[in-house]
């Protein structure tokens, strides 16, 4: 159940309370403002109101006043006054001079103290709470309607079930008082539940007892629930918000009010438990109690409950002070029932849908996955699309038509994807039946046949019969015979007796109609065959000595040997032997000075036939009936009286009509169906088959059997049920798979179960599905097969050569094939073939040799992935045939196969140096870096490799050599100045060798220059000169780095950088300074460690005259503030940080301070100011729409003071943007600054 809205904050310290006044008075309603300066708004009946002739507002600081003069019948309406985002109503009762009070009609009644403990008569019905003085402090009435501010509490909006709710009220210490909430059931599916709470979660239903009582009553006429909360003898701690609940199904509406209790708080809490039954509040029982202790006051309770067993709940609660503990289990449940966001469905189905019975609903769900299949199912039971149920499938979004809804469709209904469903209840609502012809009243006999005939306005409408407000049901002894005829509805008593006399009501949906059976006070005629060939009519008077006269049809009937007349005490008795037809008549017996009769008819009894004869059937008796329709079973019976009709399919009786019907075969509707007819004469009965044919079940998910370029072949099963038909074929469809879009590829049925599709694109992922099809129609469509590609084997691989033979092994290598097509290339298998094999000799024999498939040996088990392979462990000798294919998931291509074969015998090959280009050069390496040379070779058998230096073979201290039997590595992990020069490779085999070698060059940085003296001093110049490094870091010296310095800060500036010479000259050098000079040199590696500086300081004489410079009085610069740039008006979105910027001058330096709607947030944590040379910044950290308003900046120093205002709009962030990144900058020019 959703939580009540959360309460708002009023901006209202004070509220007007509703008044009553004398008319020609005058009215104050005064209110009072949290803030000072707080724009209110008056209004009567939701209208402004400005001051005038008759009303006149005021307003000083945050005290708030509304007059109303000459007050008259006119001005008694409800008022209202406004203030930011609250809202506060109250009313004006206006009392004429001469009464001494105003109407009560027009008044709201206010909260009364019921005294219930004296007068329990008047505690059942009481006043209803309403609103007290109070009332406008409710939360409800503190916001805006939706057209004025906040939208309001959307689901007491939507539903609207009370139709009046409890009201806020006041009590004192120690009286009583009632809470009043009524709910209009007219349109309610189901009884209304309501539930009272105190505060968040206390539920008050657990409390009932002493202090607390709750009554329930409801109006048959007005349908309308009415639900009281009686709290009895008040207490101080009563005191607080409550809460209303009412639900019904998928309706829900809640109230808040609240209770003030005026008096001492004097409360009594008794030790007796039984007293305190019903209180609402333990904070009094709590106090005698010690508090359990706590070793860790961070525990979580809430944690250690959700994880511990049940059985633990009680205990954990003691040891943590929890007493509510069907509180704490209802905070359980819902932290246990937080739902996770749906990964199939985006929008799932509404809790309830209602439908008119006969009309047509659509249940739309909308998934993540435009190819997702669904399943609808009722009542757990997975649907079929019929002619009533009609599934349709459009991009993301699944449809459920029901057309003609029937009562029977009255269901709960699921979507299901893979596990995950979303549910719903569908309520069809019945039209009302409405009463055509009503019942008549009647006057019978006892033992008469009494039929109550009536006529509803729907055919097949089912309707009640009561007998004095007791429902009349059927029973074994046939007392009371119900029969319906299309729209006549009849009740029918056999044999009428005095117990049957009374108000007999028939009942519909739309009305009812009642008329009464009255019986005569005399027995009256009846009649009775005892046997087939006699009838004996008898009636009883109220005197022995009563004669009468017996009359057939108005004729006197004349005693004879067949008639019989006889007269025993007071029963007269008339026997008619060896009945015929006849003697069919009404026959009368008039009593002798009486004015009245009594009459009875002789009838023949007609026992009960069944006419197959007039059905058009088959010959075995059977009906066929396709599932949807609906099917109609009636078969035309005689016999008199009417019999009754019982239908039975198996052992359960089906109807109990004369017409079996079902509104929509099904499948489980097929079989034998039995139809009895009984009345008093006897009994007949008859067997009638019915078969329902459907469209069969959809075939078994289809297999894929190969593949081709365009085409594949597919193969599926038949349906388990062909729907009662044979199969007459099959429809093919097929899909991309990233599409939702299927296409049929044959439009008659196929009769094969093996189908070639074709006209596909290679690459693409396909998925197939199969339709059944018979007499009836298509079933729906299998699943989907597993996703397949059409593809082709690629071309055979290119440029298949031998690059190396040895004794026992062979390499191979070869490039990709031509042409690979969309399919993945899986890898490659080398094979060969031994001469002498069936494969050589085929060989030999066919010039196509590609065709040759047999006893060729796997080089490799399995594929390879590269287009180079060694094949080892061969006999050395023998002569081989090598070929490669290509393999993709259609299967090997045509082999590559080389273009003569190959003797396994290993060929010497001279030595050879590959150089690689990088080394033909000089190699040079700075001091610690590291040396690794690679150089490659060729040569066969293994060739021998040296290293030397200087003619001397390197030592594995001095170097370090690796060598393999294609290359050659020089490695030295760390270089140093001795490891230069000129490094011979030599490759041998046997007496063949090849010679290469490779320089290097190991550089370090180079010394300091020497000798730095200077030459001539001039004007701003000094003259430089200086002789090279003596060690040059074995490379040259790229030249030298001259630098300055002045004696007072000794800080050096570089006057020449790359500089080639060993002298220089240093111009525009400042007179009067000293100087010191140094100089670096610089190689290939970096400057030398270490400078060469001068010895000694070289002075620039000043040379010219003194200047004096002129005194000037001191300027007085002081200004007053003033902004130099105001101020903006600004639109802002919601959570986003917001700046507001202006630049002030002013001398001295201005103290600022910021202003929202006039008060200072100097000191408030979400405001940021920064003051920048004069450029003044308020950052607003993530603003909210309570953030807008007018912002002022206000500049004060001792000569004056400034101001600059703005207006911030906060707008609310509807739409969510994805990797936004907005950066505002704003640094305006300002040229004045203080």
């Amino acid at each position: 159940m959703p939580e009540p809205a959360k309460k708002t904050v009023s901006a209202f310290v004070k509220k007007p309370k509703t008044q009553e006044a004398v008319e020609g008075s005058s009215v104050v309603f005064e209110a009072q403002t949290e803030k000072r300066d707080a724009k209110v708004k008056w209004q009567c009946n939701s209208k402004d109101i400005v001051s005038g002739d008759k009303y006149t507002i005021a307003a000083d600081g945050n005290q708030h006043s509304l007059t109303i003069k000459d007050v008259s019948k006119e001005d008694a309406n409800t008022y209202a006054v406004i203030a930011a985002s609250s809202k506060v109503k109250f009313e004006l009762k206006v009392e004429t001079k001469p009464a001494e009070g105003s109407d009560e009609s027009s008044v709201e009644p206010t909260v009364q103290p019921v005294t219930s403990s004296t007068e329990p008569e008047q505690a059942e019905a009481p006043p209803a709470a309403a609103p007290s003085q109070e009332e406008n402090s409710a939360t409800a009435q503190d916001t805006l309607p939706a057209d004025e501010a906040q939208p309001p509490d959307t689901r007491q909006d939507l539903t609207g079930l009370f139709t009046e709710k409890p009201q806020s009220g006041e009590v004192t210490v120690g009286e009583n008082i009632m809470f009043v909430a009524k709910v209009n059931a007219e349109s309610l599916l189901k009884k209304p539940t309501v539930k009272w709470f105190k505060g968040k979660w206390m539920d008050l239903a657990s409390k009932s007892g002493k202090h607390l009582q709750l009554k329930e009553t409801y109006d048959r006429s007005t349908k309308v629930y009415t639900f009281e909360m009686q709290i009895v003898d008040a207490k101080a701690n009563f005191a607080g918000a409550y809460r209303c609940e009412v639900a019904s199904r998928d309706k829900f509406d809640s109230c808040n009010f609240e209770l003030t209790v005026h008096g001492e708080n004097d409360v009594h809490h008794s030790s007796d438990g039984n007293e305190d039954s019903g209180e609402l509040d333990f904070s009094g029982l709590l106090k005698k109690r010690a508090a359990p202790t706590s070793h860790d006051p961070d525990v979580d309770v809430w944690n250690i409950l959700s994880h511990a067993p049940a059985s633990e709940f009680e205990k954990i609660a003691f040891q943590h002070g929890i007493t509510d503990l069907r509180g704490m289990l209802k905070r359980l449940k819902k932290m246990k029932k937080e739902e996770k966001k749906s990964e199939a469905f985006l929008k799932k189905l509404d809790p309830a849908y209602q439908v008119s019975k006969g009309h047509k609903i659509k249940l739309a769900v909308e998934v993540a996955n435009a190819d997702v299949d669904v399943k609808w199912l009722k009542n757990g039971q997975e649907m079929h699309p019929t002619g009533r149920y009609i599934f349709e499938s459009v991009g993301n979004m699944r449809y459920l038509t029901i057309n003609n809804c029937s009562l029977a469709d009255d269901a709960a209904y699921c979507c299901l994807i893979g596990e995950e469903k979303c549910t719903t209840e569908l309520f069809v609502k019945e039209p009302p039946v409405n009463i055509l012809k009503s019942l008549e009243d009647q006057m019978v006999m006892k033992g008469d046949r009494v039929e109550f005939v009536c006529e509803v306005s729907e055919e097949g409408a089912n309707v009640k019969w009561e007998k004095d407000g007791v429902e009349l049901t059927r029973d074994e002894s046939f007392k009371y015979r119900f029969k319906k005829d299309g729209c006549k509805h009849v009740l029918i008593i056999n044999e009428a007796s005095k117990e049957d006399c009374g108000h007999y009501k028939v009942k519909t949906s739309g009305g009812d109609s009642m008329a009464e059976l009255m019986l005569h006070a005399n027995r009256p005629l009846g009649c009775q065959r005892p046997l087939l060939d006699q009838a004996v009519f008898k009636c009883e008077v109220s005197d022995e000595t009563v004669r009468g006269t017996w009359y057939k049809n108005g004729v006197e009937v004349q005693p004879d040997a067949r008639v019989n007349i006889s007269h025993i005490g007071r029963i007269h008795k008339l026997t008619i032997d060896d009945v015929k037809p006849e003697d069919e008549a009404d026959y009368t017996f008039v009593p002798d000075g009486h004015a009245f009769n009594l009459s009875a008819k002789l009838n023949f009894l007609d026992p009960p036939k069944i006419h197959l004869d007039c059905m058009g059937r088959t010959a075995d008796s059977t009906i066929v009936v396709v599932a949807g329709n609906k099917l109609r079973l009636d078969v035309p019976i005689t016999g008199d009286p009417a019999p009754t009709v019982v239908w039975i399919k198996g052992e359960k009786v089906n109807s109990s009509h004369e017409t079996c019907v079902h509104q929509g075969a099904e499948r489980q509707d097929e079989g034998v169906y039995s139809v009895i007819v009984r009345n008093p004469a006897g009994e007949d009965t008859a067997e009638i088959n019915v078969k329902v044919v459907d469209v069969p079940d959809p075939p078994l998910a289809p297999k894929i059997l190969s593949v081709g370029e365009d085409s594949c072949v597919v193969q599926w099963d038949p349906p388990q049920f062909d729907g009662g038909q044979p199969i007459i074929g099959y429809v093919v469809e097929r899909k991309k798979l990233k599409s939702y879009r299927w296409m049929r590829l044959n439009f008659d049925p196929y009769t094969d179960t093996t189908f070639e599709a074709k006209r596909m694109i290679e690459g693409v992922l396909y998925e197939m599905r199969v339709y059944a099809v018979n007499s009836i129609g298509m079933s729906r469509h299998s699943p989907a097969s597993q996703p397949f590609v059409p593809v082709a084997p690629t071309s055979e691989p290119l440029g298949l050569r031998v690059e190396d033979v040895s004794d026992t092994s062979i390499s191979l290598k070869w490039r990709r094939p031509e042409r690979i097509g969309s399919a993945e290339l899986e890898g490659y298998g080398v094979e060969y073939c031994k001469e002498g094999s069936k494969c050589w000799s085929q060989m030999l024999k066919i010039t196509d040799i590609k065709s040759l498939s047999d006893e060729w040996i796997p080089a490799i088990e399995g594929l390879t992935d590269r287009t180079a392979m060694i094949v080892k462990g061969l006999t050395t000798g023998d002569k081989l045939q090598f070929r490669v294919r290509a393999y993709n998931m259609a299967g090997p291509s045509a082999p590559a196969i080389l273009a003569q074969p190959i003797t396994i015998r290993e060929i010497m090959q001279r030595p050879k140096i590959w150089l690689p280009r990088n080394l033909r050069q000089t190699l040079i390496k700075k001091v610690g870096d590291t040396v690794n040379v690679v150089i490659p070779f060729q040569g066969k058998p293994r060739p021998k490799v040296t290293w030397s230096k200087d003619g001397e073979v390197l030592s594995p201290q001095f170097a370090s050599t690796r060598n393999s039997e294609v290359d050659t590595i020089l490695f030295i992990r760390k270089t140093e100045r001795k490891h230069s020069g000129k490094y011979d490779l030599q490759v041998q085999i046997e007496n063949v060798e090849a010679m290469a070698a490779i320089t290097l060059q190991i550089v370090d940085l180079p010394g300091s220059p020497l000798d730095l003296t200077v030459l001539d001093t001039w004007g701003f110049n000094v003259a430089l000169e200086w002789k090279p490094p003596k060690d040059n870091g074995n490379c040259e010296i790229a030249g030298y780095n001259v630098q300055k310095a002045d004696k007072k800060t000794m800080e050096w500036f570089t006057v020449f950088d790359q500089y080639r010479r060993t002298h220089c000259v240093v111009s525009d050098l400042i007179m009067g300074n000293e100087y010191f000079f140094r100089v670096f040199a610089i190689n290939l590696v970096g400057f030398s460690p270490e400078p060469c500086c001068t010895k000694d300081s070289v002075f620039i004489p000043k040379t010219g005259i003194v200047y004096k410079p002129p005194s000037y009085k001191e300027h007085d610069f002081s200004t007053a503030p003033k902004f130099t740039h105001p101020l903006v008006n600004r639109s802002v979105i919601a959570g986003y940080n917001a700046t507001l910027s202006c630049s002030v001058r002013g001398i001295p330096k201005p103290k600022v301070t910021w202003y929202k709607n006039k008060m200072d947030i100097s000191q408030e944590a979400k405001y940021r100011m920064l003051s920048k040379q004069g450029v003044l910044t308020l950052e607003i950290r993530k603003p909210c729409p309570f953030d807008g308003g007018v912002y002022m900046c206000k500049a004060v120093n001792d000569f004056g003071e400034a101001i600059a205002e703005c207006k911030l709009e906060v707008r609310c962030n509807f739409l969510i943007f994805l990797h936004l990144s907005w950066v505002i900058n704003v640094t305006p020019h300002f040229p004045e600054l203080y």
